[in-house]
């Protein structure tokens, strides 16, 4: 049972990928194209690759312990640098975002009317992600809603990345409501983990790769989707 009263709330950050679009929908597809790309369509190399990184090329998934579910595509870079060496970090990281921003983002609810909903109670929305910038900002272009969110942020807008807090402290501060009357919602234990340091509620939905097992320890609360916060908020 949750502690958090839904009538206090004000503010709503939001993960970007399993949050507001569907991860495996979403980056199964990216994974595929980019690895490919990065191994110049030798498909016995992508494997390799995709076997480093936590992603079956044949069966086209992410193993539910990637670390790329929640990491950061400095993280990405790292990793395969080693693996690449025809390619620099820049270009590495350059073909990640260049990828990215391509790929076929799967609304996890209708995200347009959702949040149009949250926006006219008055509540202030944001983005936190561990994703880059431009690519959120291209995902959020393409499904027409980038305009209802007060604060975006990615992982190298300089505010750190999650689990560290700094994203949250940042909306937060722009939107001007406590973070006591914030909700931090998230598909993984780094946003959820984020979400506590900075003080938020915290918010657990199922459109990831975790399991409510893996995120109930983290979270006040457990929800299917995004589309179940109005119910739980009382705007029904």
């Amino acid at each position: 049972m949750t502690q958090i009263d839904p009538r206090q709330i004000g503010a709503i950050l939001f993960d970007k990928d399993g949050t507001l679009f569907d991860f495996g929908a979403t980056w199964n597809a990216w994974a595929k194209t980019f690895l490919m790309r990065i191994a110049d369509d030798d498909p016995h190399r992508a494997g390799v690759l995709g076997r480093i990184i936590g992603f079956d090329l044949a069966a086209g998934v992410f193993a539910p312990d990637s670390f790329v579910i929640a990491g950061t595509p400095d993280e990405l870079v790292e990793t395969l640098a080693p693996e690449c060496p025809h390619l620099s970090k820049d270009r590495l990281f350059a073909m990640i975002n260049e990828e990215a921003a391509a790929a076929p983002m799967v609304e996890a609810v209708p995200l347009a009317p959702l949040l149009e909903r949250l926006s006219a109670a008055g509540i202030r929305l944001g983005v936190a992600t561990n994703d880059a910038e431009a690519p959120a900002f291209a995902h959020l272009d393409a499904a027409g809603v980038r305009r209802c969110f007060d604060f975006i942020a990615g992982s190298d807008s300089g505010y750190g990345a999650k689990p560290g807090p700094g994203q949250l402290l940042a909306f937060s501060s722009a939107v001007g409501i406590d973070p006591g009357r914030t909700l931090m919602v998230g598909d993984s234990t780094h946003d959820l983990i984020a979400g506590r340091a900075a003080g938020m509620g915290t918010v657990a939905v199922l459109t990831g790769m975790a399991s409510t097992s893996d995120l109930a320890p983290f979270a006040d609360l457990v929800l299917p989707d995004i589309g179940h916060l109005p119910a739980w908020l009382g705007l029904v």
